[in-house]
């Protein structure tokens, strides 16, 4: 079955989100392999990427799984809805940085950091 990455991402998306008539699935073959594009409604955005990216990551994961079984390299772009907003860096953290309070755990990443994070994979 040559688009059954198509059709798992679309089953797992559909049962993670809440507006599941929104999920928008391009699938694209090239040189370089598949490259499938999600679009979902921005208020299920964070379903789909999870904390800290985690989520994303394990259907990342399971794509490439499937890729592998059919000898193609899948990849996923997850499309950033408009009109989305990220957090400026600074938000999480104090002016006060001598004490070392108000500082973000070194472990909270901004949403830039995060999505970098995903395009690596």
């Amino acid at each position: 079955m040559e688009e059954a990455d198509k059709i798992f991402l679309d089953y797992v998306v559909k049962a993670l989100v809440d507006n599941p008539n929104d999920v928008k699935i391009d699938r694209t073959v090239d040189e370089m392999g598949v490259l499938i594009t999600l679009s979902v409604n921005p208020a299920d955005m964070g379903k789909i990427i999870g904390r800290m990216g985690n989520t994303a990551k394990a259907i990342r994961t399971l794509l490439r799984i499937i890729g592998m079984k059919n000898n193609a390299r899948v990849n996923l772009k997850i499309n950033e809805p408009e009109g989305s907003m990220r957090p400026a860096p600074s938000s999480f953290m104090s002016h006060n940085t001598g004490s070392g309070i108000g500082k973000a755990p070194s472990s909270l990443k901004t949403v830039d950091e995060a999505m970098e994070d995903l395009k690596g994979i």
